[in-house]
C-alpha cells in the first residue's frame, strides 16, 4: 500500500485553490499574550514577529471570559481533582458531576428543561439534526446558515430539503404550502445569528409562520436554532436570538467556545427530546465529552454572563459596536446595521480585501478577510470582531488606519 498515486492529486487540488484564490492563508501562530496598559487593551504575539503586539480584531471571543480569573480558577480545581481527560463516552464512564451540573445550568438559563453537552457545537449540530430527521421529513433551510447545518443535512436520511432567501419568511411560508400532504413532519432550521454579517434570524416571524402551518403536518414543524453567535453577544442578558426577537425555538443549540470562552457545544430542549438524543445522537453517544475542567470553567462563565458582571460586558460590547459602526460609516466605509460585536466591513472585492488585511496587518492589526465560496461573489468582506477586552482607545486605533488605506 502507498500514497504515490493519490499524493499528486491531492497536491493539484491545493495549488488549483491556490491559483483561484480560494486557499486559506497559512495560520498565524499565537506565542503569547502581553497584558493591556494605557488605555489599550491586550495583544497577541504571533511566532515570527517576536518584537510586534498585534490587536486581535478576528476572534469570537466576545466577553472575554477565557481570561477570567474565576474561569481559570474553575478549571484549574477542576483539573485537580479530576484529572485532564474524561477517560472515556458519556454512558461508559466518562460522565462527571460538572457535566451534569453544567447541562442543568444550561436548560435554567435558557429556559428549557433539560440540555446536553456535545465535544464541540460543530458536533451538536451533526448529531442533532440527523437523530431528528427521517425519511418522512422535509427540511428547510436559510439560504446563509452555518456550514455546520449544511452538512448535518447532508448526513441525514430526509424526505425532501428545501433552502429559502436569507431571512425571507414569505419564502418560507410558501415553502410549507408546497410541501403540504408531502411529508409527515417539517424542521425549520437557521442559525440564530449569522456568522458572516452579524445580523438575527427573524425568529418571531418563522415561529409564527410555522404555527400557522403545523397542523398540516401529522408529526408537526420543529424549529432548530445554531445561536452560537448569539448566546453571551446580544440581549440585555446575553440570551442571544431568543432575547432580542422575544421568541423561541423548539430546539437550541450552541457553543460553550465563543462568548463563554472555553471549548464544546450543547442543545437545550424537552425533556423527551434530551432524552431521546441520548439514545440517538452518535456524535453524542460515540464521542468524548468535553473535559471535567472545561465543563467546571464553562459553568463559571455562565454564572459571570448571568450576573450583573455580566451584563456589563455585554453593555460595554454593545458601545463599542455601535463606535465601530458608526467610524466606519463616517470614513466612507460599508456596514450593516445591529448590535452584535461582529461588525462586518463589506468591501464586495476579492483582491481589495485581501489588500486591506494587509495593509491592516503592517500596522499590527488581526483582522480576517472572507473571499468566495466563504461568501458569494460580491459579498467579500473583512469580519470585525469586537472583544470586551478591547478599548475605545483600540476602537478608534483600528478607525484611524483603515482610513490611512487608499
Amino acid at each position: 500500500m502507498t500514497l504515490a498515486k493519490l499524493e499528486p492529486l491531492l497536491t493539484a487540488i491545493v495549488k488549483n485553490k491556490q491559483a483561484q484564490g480560494l486557499a486559506k492563508s497559512e495560520e498565524k501562530i499565537i506565542t503569547g499574550f502581553t497584558p493591556e496598559g494605557n488605555g489599550s487593551g491586550p495583544r497577541v504575539v504571533l511566532k515570527g514577529y517576536p518584537q510586534r503586539r498585534f490587536l486581535r480584531m478576528n476572534a469570537n471571543v466576545y466577553l472575554g471570559l477565557g481570561v477570567h480569573p474565576k474561569v481559570i480558577e474553575a478549571e484549574i480545581r477542576a483539573t485537580e481533582q479530576f484529572g485532564i481527560g474524561p477517560g472515556a463516552v458519556r454512558f461508559i464512564s466518562g460522565t462527571y458531576q460538572a457535566h451534569v451540573d453544567l447541562e442543568a445550568q444550561l436548560a435554567a438559563f435558557h429556559g428549557r428543561e433539560a440540555g446536553l453537552l456535545f465535544s464541540a457545537a460543530y458536533a451538536a449540530m451533526i448529531g442533532v439534526l440527523p437523530a431528528l430527521i427521517d425519511e418522512h421529513t422535509v427540511v428547510i433551510s436559510d439560504a446563509l446558515n452555518h456550514n455546520c447545518i449544511i452538512n448535518a443535512i447532508r448526513l441525514a436520511k430526509l424526505a425532501d430539503k428545501a433552502v429559502y432567501p436569507h431571512a425571507d419568511v414569505v419564502a418560507l411560508e410558501q415553502l410549507l404550502i408546497t410541501h403540504k400532504g408531502g411529508a409527515k413532519r417539517v424542521c425549520v432550521v437557521t442559525d440564530g445569528i449569522f456568522s458572516m454579517r452579524g445580523d438575527h434570524a427573524p425568529l418571531a416571524a418563522i415561529s409564527a409562520c410555522c404555527k400557522r402551518h403545523e397542523a398540516d403536518y401529522e408529526q408537526g414543524i420543529i424549529t432548530v436554532i445554531d445561536d452560537s453567535h448569539g448566546v453571551g453577544a446580544v440581549g440585555i442578558n446575553g440570551r442571544g436570538s431568543e432575547e432580542i426577537t422575544g421568541a423561541r425555538a423548539d430546539i437550541l443549540i450552541a457553543t460553550l467556545g465563543k462568548a463563554l470562552g472555553v471549548n464544546g457545544g450543547y442543545v437545550v430542549s424537552s425533556r423527551a427530546v434530551i432524552d431521546y438524543l441520548k439514545e440517538s445522537a452518535a456524535s453524542y453517544i460515540y464521542s468524548n465529552p468535553v473535559t471535567p475542567g472545561e465543563a467546571a470553567a464553562a459553568s463559571a462563565a455562565l454564572s459571570l454572563l448571568d450576573s450583573p458582571e455580566g451584563r456589563a460586558l455585554l453593555a460595554h460590547i454593545r458601545h463599542l459596536a455601535a463606535r465601530l459602526r458608526s467610524g466606519l460609516t463616517q470614513a466612507g466605509f460599508t456596514t450593516l446595521p445591529g448590535e452584535h460585536p461582529i461588525v462586518p466591513l463589506l468591501i464586495r472585492d476579492t483582491a481589495k480585501t485581501e489588500a486591506l488585511v494587509r495593509h491592516l496587518f503592517d500596522h499590527d492589526i488581526l483582522a480576517t478577510g472572507l473571499n468566495y465560496p466563504v461568501v458569494a461573489q460580491g459579498e467579500q468582506e473583512i469580519r470585525l470582531q469586537i472583544s470586551a477586552l478591547h478599548t475605545e482607545q483600540d476602537i478608534d486605533y483600528l478607525l484611524t488606519v483603515l482610513k490611512r488605506f487608499a
